[in-house]
């Protein structure tokens, strides 16, 4: 698995990777097709919410892990995370995901109530301590079942297609902040979005998206 950095040394398992895909017109040359699902169409379906890649976070409907399935013909990794230092996570991780015209991978975060999370822990089939020192739960099958119906919490797309500053700014346009962490790592933030992009120039780009509502827990480790 992937660690995942959610923002200002804050690492949960991740893994996710997105950028893919983009009527006619009689008498004339074909008009381009209308690409559905890009990182950068993201949707308000009501105060404090978005919607993305046809997901929506927040809210009492919000997207479950079953409803993100159709995302990709494979089943995701799905684990209880517990890293050093910070707070479980429940986490599924698709390896490879079609988005719009984009590829890439896939990391969900799960809203579960603490009490569901050390359920899940006491009854794990299996432990496994990673490099990271972070140990990963994975859940018994009635557990799994459980989590199919939980809502999503967050999204991380790692996309395929590298991303740099001017592709940023021209498909998501000017950010509410930009707040660079050590010597490779800027944060891009949209928090009308609820959106977190976070580039690497010695590494993969990462798109973290929240609800609207829950931004301030986004942008909160990132100081300042």
């Amino acid at each position: 698995m992937i660690g995942l950095r959610i923002a200002a040394g804050v690492f949960a398992l991740l893994v996710a990777v997105l950028l893919a895909q983009m009527l006619f017109a009689p008498q004339r040359e074909p008009a381009p097709a209308m690409t559905h699902g890009m990182p950068w169409q993201i949707e308000h379906p009501g105060p404090g919410r978005s919607r993305v890649f046809g997901l929506t976070l927040g809210g009492s409907a919000a997207s479950t892990l079953a409803d993100a399935r159709r995302l990709s013909p494979e089943a995701p990794t799905l684990a209880l995370l517990t890293p050093q230092n910070a707070p479980a996570a429940l986490e599924a991780y698709f390896e490879s995901v079609s988005l719009g015209a984009l590829t890439g991978k896939l990391v969900l975060s799960i809203a579960a109530s603490p009490g569901d999370l050390e359920a899940m822990r006491s009854n794990a089939a299996k432990t496994d301590h990673l490099e990271t020192g972070i140990r990963k739960y994975v859940l018994h099958e009635a557990d799994r079942q459980r989590a199919e119906d939980l809502p999503l919490a967050a999204i991380a797309f790692i996309p395929s297609a590298s991303l740099d500053e001017a592709v940023i700014l021209q498909r998501f346009g000017t950010p509410a902040e930009r707040i660079r962490q050590g010597e490779t790592l800027e944060h891009f933030l949209y928090p009308a979005q609820g959106l977190d992009i976070v580039l690497d120039s010695k590494g993969k780009e990462v798109l973290q998206y929240v609800a609207p509502a829950d931004f301030a827990r986004l942008r909160a480790p990132l100081g300042k």
